[in-house]
C-alpha cells in the first residue's frame, strides 16, 4: 500500500497520506444546526486521514434537507465548529468544510414552511424524513435570475465564516442532487437564460460560487465535488461524460487544491466511465470516491489514474482507517441503522485497533 502513504501536495497543504475522509451526513448537530462536542470528537478520532471533508453544511439559513445537519451561517455555528477544527488540529489533522445548499431536497417542515428553491419547478420523486415523519418532496420554486446573486453572496459569507471557524479550506458541494448539481444537470435544469440550456450556462452557478471560494480562501485551499452519474435525488443528465469533462476543463482555470469526483451511481441507473475522461481533462489533483477498496485505490494511484481516494463508509466505521490499511488489519463493519440517529452510538463508539 506504499502509494496510499506517499505524501501529497494538495494546493497549499502537504498531506501525509492519500487516504481522505469523504463527506458523510450524520445528522448529529445540536439545536440551531450547531456542531457541538460530539461532532468534534467524531472528526478528531479520524484526524489521521490525509484530509477530512466535513458533512454537507448549510451555507445559508433556511435550507435544511436533513433536519439535524450543521450550518455555517450564524455566529453560534462558527463558534461550534471551532471545537471541531481545534480538536482535529490538536491531533495533527487537516479539515475542509463542505459548503452546501440543499435546493429542492429541502422541505417546508424543516424550514419554517418555506418552499424550497431550485433551477426549475420539478420535485424529487421520493420521500424525505421530516419532524412529522416521512413526507413526499414538494415542488420547488424556480429561482429567478435576479435572486441568484443572493445565492452566490450566501455562499461567499459561508466561506468567510469557515475561515473564522478555523478550517483549512472549503469544498464546494456540486454533487448528489443539491442546488449546484441541480443547475448542472439537464434532468433538473429546464430553465432558459444565463443559467439554463447550454452546458456552459448550466455550469455557470457552480463556477461563480467556486470563484467566490477562491476569492476568500485562495485557490490552493478550495476543492469541488461532482457526481455526474449519481441518480440520488432523482438526478439524471443526458450526457454525463460531456458534462463532467467540460466542468473539469473549466475548473483548470482556478488552479484548485483538488477536484473530487464520485465515480458511480448509488442506484446503478447511469453507468459510464467518468474517471478516465476527467483524468485526461483535469490538470490538478484528482480525488476518486465511491466503492474503492484500499487495494484498488493504491493501484489507481500507482497507475496515475488518481492522486488520492476519499473513503466514506470505511472511515465511518474505522476511525483509524489509515493505520488499519497500513498493517492489513480487518475493518469494523458499519451499522446502517445508526447512520442518521442521534447520539454517540454508531458515531464515536467504533473501536480503534487495540481497543
Amino acid at each position: 500500500m506504499a502509494d496510499l502513504f506517499t505524501p501529497l501536495t494538495l494546493g497549499d497543504l502537504v498531506l501525509p497520506n492519500r487516504i481522505l475522509m469523504a463527506p458523510l451526513t450524520r445528522c448529529r448537530a445540536e439545536p440551531g444546526h450547531i456542531a457541538g462536542d460530539l461532532i468534534a470528537e467524531h472528526y478528531a478520532q479520524r484526524a489521521s486521514g490525509g484530509l477530512l471533508i466535513t458533512e454537507a453544511t448549510m451555507a445559508m439559513e433556511g435550507n435544511s434537507a436533513f433536519w439535524a445537519e450543521p450550518g455555517i451561517h450564524s455566529a453560534a455555528q462558527v463558534e461550534g465548529w471551532k471545537k471541531t477544527t481545534a480538536a482535529v488540529h490538536a491531533r495533527g489533522g487537516r479539515i475542509f468544510l463542505q459548503a452546501w445548499h440543499g435546493g429542492r431536497a429541502c422541505h417546508p417542515l424543516m424550514n419554517n414552511g418555506a418552499q424550497p428553491v431550485a433551477p426549475s419547478a420539478i420535485a424529487i420523486e421520493d420521500e424525505v424524513h421530516t419532524p412529522d415523519g416521512k413526507k413526499p418532496h414538494v415542488v420547488p420554486r424556480a429561482l429567478r435570475d435576479d435572486e441568484i446573486p443572493g445565492i452566490i453572496a450566501g455562499f461567499r459569507q459561508a466561506f468567510v465564516n469557515a475561515k473564522a471557524a478555523g478550517f483549512d479550506g472549503v469544498e464546494v458541494h456540486g454533487a448528489n442532487g443539491y442546488l449546484l448539481d441541480e443547475f448542472l444537470r439537464d434532468g433538473s435544469n429546464k430553465r432558459s437564460g444565463p443559467y439554463g440550456g447550454a452546458l456552459e450556462n448550466r455550469a455557470r452557478l457552480l463556477l461563480e460560487v467556486t470563484q467566490e471560494a477562491c476569492a476568500v480562501w485562495g485557490s490552493g485551499r478550495v476543492g469541488v465535488r461532482l457526481s455526474p452519474l449519481n441518480s440520488y435525488n432523482s438526478m439524471l443528465d443526458s450526457d454525463p461524460v460531456a458534462l463532467v469533462t467540460y466542468v473539469a476543463k473549466r475548473l483548470n482555470e482556478f488552479r484548485l487544491a483538488y477536484l473530487h469526483v464520485m465515480r458511480g451511481d448509488f442506484f446503478g441507473v447511469q453507468k459510464a466511465d467518468v474517471m478516465t475522461p476527467v483524468r485526461a481533462a483535469y490538470t490538478g489533483v484528482l480525488i476518486g470516491n465511491m466503492g474503492y477498496s484500499a487495494q484498488e485505490a493504491n493501484e489507481a494511484i500507482a497507475a496515475g489514474k488518481l492522486d488520492a481516494v476519499a473513503f466514506g463508509t470505511p472511515f465511518l466505521a474505522n476511525p483509524d482507517l489509515p493505520a488499519r490499511i497500513k498493517v492489513g488489519a480487518p475493518l469494523n463493519a458499519a451499522d446502517p441503522a445508526t447512520f442518521y440517529t442521534a447520539g454517540p452510538v454508531g458515531y464515536t463508539d467504533y473501536p480503534a485497533l487495540g481497543n
